[in-house]
């Protein structure tokens, strides 16, 4: 079946005038990155105001020109929308920001092709997805593990997407975890610097590895509890695993991480009574600037109920 098509008029601004095209028109278009229209233009997608068509990204754009920009409508994604409850705590025609609950996988793949957030976000979004790279889907731009929980931010344009992106790549994003690790860091507050990458020995696991990606955690101790510490992680890059990784590689891995840690005997019958079998680790503070408003977001999510009942049977 054929795809629709939806015409956007773009008027250049007069602080455009003699920019190369592209930018000039994804600063007169906002919900279309400038890589977007690069393509829409290769594509012939874009007319001046007698119906000529501007096939050139790099020509010079006039102020007060006009363009037409044919923009098909996203083809539908792979992944199945699902109606998986979600809690929204923002959203606007850009991006959304929510509290993901332990146990939800982000992506579909292998072992978990449904029942994600992906297939959730497509159920939300349905109808305000822009078509990310001509795609309707939602712009994951980073992960947090399975059974980690916490705040996350996905975008819904590809503008939103490639302004979040490059947030996360200048780590100029807030990202504060909230972690419950065994035993009590000494000294209680520091630094580790140390790469990452998947783990020569194990490859479903991450270790410390001489040429890995740089990876840097700030951490703090918050309380002091029974042969346990509740520790405020920062982190300057965004690494998978990382806290998990530095933080055992301290020798404090977090209580119930079932790939880095050892339970400790003095902790084996609480997490037994509780049913407690995951990583204590709760993305607790999100803060960026929003791509297209510019205004500064922070958003901060309390602990689970079952990482506060663990946090609450640990205290001294």
């Amino acid at each position: 079946m054929d795809r629709g098509v939806s015409i956007i008029t773009a008027t250049i601004s007069e602080a455009a005038g003699g920019w190369r095209l592209d930018r000039a028109l994804a600063d007169a278009v906002p919900t279309l990155s400038r890589e977007r229209l690069k393509v829409l233009i290769a594509a012939g997608a874009v007319s001046d105001a007698v119906g000529a068509l501007a096939r050139d990204p790099a020509r010079k754009a006039e102020a007060g020109a006009e363009f037409r920009v044919a923009v098909p409508e996203p083809a539908p994604a792979h992944n199945e929308a699902q109606d998986i409850p979600l809690h929204i705590v923002f959203e606007d025609e850009h991006l959304i920001v929510l509290d993901k609950p332990a146990g939800l996988v982000v992506h579909p793949a292998a072992g978990n092709l449904d029942g994600t957030l992906v297939n959730a976000l497509l159920h939300h979004c349905q109808g305000s997805l822009s078509g990310i790279g001509g795609v309707a889907r939602p712009g994951i731009v980073h992960r947090i593990d399975k059974d980690t929980s916490g705040l996350m931010v996905a975008a819904k344009t590809d503008r939103a997407h490639e302004g979040l992106a490059k947030q996360f790549a200048a780590h100029s994003i807030d990202r504060r975890y909230k972690a419950i690790t065994s035993g009590q860091p000494t000294p209680p507050a520091g630094q580790v610097d140390a790469p990452l990458a998947r783990s020569p020995t194990n490859r479903k696991k991450v270790a410390i590895v001489a040429g890995g990606k740089r990876a840097v955690t700030h951490y703090r101790t918050l309380e002091r509890l029974r042969d346990a510490a509740l520790v405020e992680c920062r982190l300057e890059t965004g690494r998978t695993h990382q806290v998990r990784v530095h933080m055992a590689s301290l020798g404090h891995p977090l209580v119930g991480d079932p790939v880095y840690g050892r339970t400790r005997n003095s902790h084996k019958a609480l997490l037994e009574l509780l049913g407690f079998r995951r990583q204590a680790l709760h993305a607790a503070v999100l803060g960026f600037i929003h791509p297209i408003t510019s205004n500064a977001l922070s958003f901060e999510s309390p602990m689970p109920a079952d990482m506060q009942e663990l946090f609450s049977r640990l205290y001294v």
